[in-house]
């Protein structure tokens, strides 16, 4: 017995000592590095230290003993990265989220880092083909975590339109109203894309290939835009009338993104429907619209004091745990492919769509600075079709001044 119990002392001292490795040093630990990290993200992803960004952060912290971490937190949203790192990169954030659209900015400025060993791997390994290169810049690196694509598709409600339906917007236009933001050049261009026009060549990172909306391929999308807006059952999504149709049953199908998935489906129910874009008869024949694609991006400023640590931590807070605390605290898609393959995402109808539209329907959103040339001459052109100065008539004329106002931009 006295053998037994010396045992069970000895098994319990053992297991005492090996849960102490496994717990932070105490104070003064000399085999402990003492990290001060600056994390901006988004205002919504910290609320309070019951946030997803502090919670992951410490769990970090937790699983990493031999880095004592104190985290400073700032709020800077994924589209404004670009413009508030390269401003003053020294001076920035170690570890912040982007946009993927501002990786040229970032790339400029020197603000961001290029990512490589087993991060890269990982991210290889657990991301779609589309959501790396979203990333990857135009030397062929990769210079972010993907953690949440990022594109628009089509919310419809089911009492007005079929699955069938929705495959061909022609033919939802002849059978119920629909909704379309004409006049917001993020979703414009995709009937231009659909009949082969072109953005800065192949991959989108030809700077030198320029933007190429005119000729043939350009007109045909031109008078397909003007038969629409002219259509009875068609309305310019402005200023949210698009999603208040929607809600209150005046229209039928509107095209938006994840963010607004919630409402809809509170208020459509059972009618509740998503889906990747539809094709378009243009110039006599049926087009695949494709929509802008992205992802959001969690990024390492080359200035950070600690880069193994920020690149650890960017690499944890894009993972498949952290994604998958990230849907279900805030309801952020993941780009985790396992995760979207999982019972909780495929029960996820806008997930789906999304996930449908970004590998199906969607070209990677060019990154490089040049694209500052195409937003404002597509708004403009886009109102120009809504206000009835463009016209069957005029519409070869207006296509190739419109054409000229992309080239000049750049």
């Amino acid at each position: 017995m006295k053998r037994y119990i010396a045992l069970i002392l000895s098994v319990i001292f053992v297991m005492t000592a090996f849960s102490g490795c496994s717990r932070k040093g105490g104070e003064g630990d000399p085999d402990q590095k003492k990290v001060t990290l600056t994390v901006w993200a988004p205002q919504e992803d910290q609320p309070d230290e019951k946030g997803w960004l502090p919670v992951m952060c410490n769990t970090f912290n937790d699983a990493h003993p031999e880095w004592d971490i104190t985290f400073k937190y700032g709020v800077c949203s994924e589209g404004d990265a670009g413009k508030n790192i390269s401003a003053d990169p020294s001076g920035s954030a170690d570890v912040y989220f982007f946009a993927n659209d501002q990786l040229g900015t970032l790339l400029q400025a020197n603000a961001i880092s290029r990512l490589g060993g087993s991060t890269l791997e990982e991210i290889e390994k657990s991301a779609s083909e589309a959501m790396v290169e979203s990333v990857r810049g135009a030397d062929g690196g990769v210079y972010g975590v993907p953690f949440s694509g990022n594109t628009w598709f089509m919310f419809y409600n089911k009492s007005v339109f079929s699955e069938e339906d929705v495959k061909s917007l022609d033919a939802m236009i002849k059978k119920g109203k629909v909704a379309f933001p004409l006049t917001n050049s993020w979703y414009t261009g995709a009937f231009y894309l659909a009949n082969g026009c072109t953005l800065f060549g192949d991959d989108g990172r030809d700077a030198a290939a320029g933007i190429d909306f005119g000729g043939k391929e350009g007109l045909e999308a031109t008078q397909y835009l003007v038969a629409l807006a002219n259509n009875p059952n068609f309305i310019n999504d402005a200023e949210g009338a698009g999603l208040s149709g929607l809600l209150d049953g005046s229209v039928g199908a509107i095209f938006s993104g994840s963010w607004d998935a919630q409402k809809i489906e509170k208020a459509l129910g059972d009618d509740y429907g998503a889906a990747p874009l539809p094709t378009a008869n243009i110039g006599g024949s049926e087009k695949q619209l494709l929509s802008f694609s992205g992802s959001k991006a969690i990024g390492v400023n080359p200035s950070c004091k600690n880069p193994e640590v920020a690149v650890a931590l960017a690499a944890f807070l894009g993972s498949r745990e952290a994604q998958r605390e990230h849907y279900r605290m805030r309801n952020i898609i993941p780009t985790d492919t396992d995760l979207l393959e999982s019972e909780e995402l495929m029960g996820d109808i806008a997930a789906q769509a999304q996930n449908l539209t970004i590998n199906k329907t969607s070209i990677i959103q060019p990154s490089i600075p040049e694209m500052t040339a195409y937003w404002v001459p597509v708004e403009n052109m886009g109102k120009a079709i809504v206000n009835g100065e463009v016209t069957e008539k005029n519409a070869k004329e207006k296509t190739e001044a419109f054409n000229d106002s992309l080239k000049a931009s750049m």
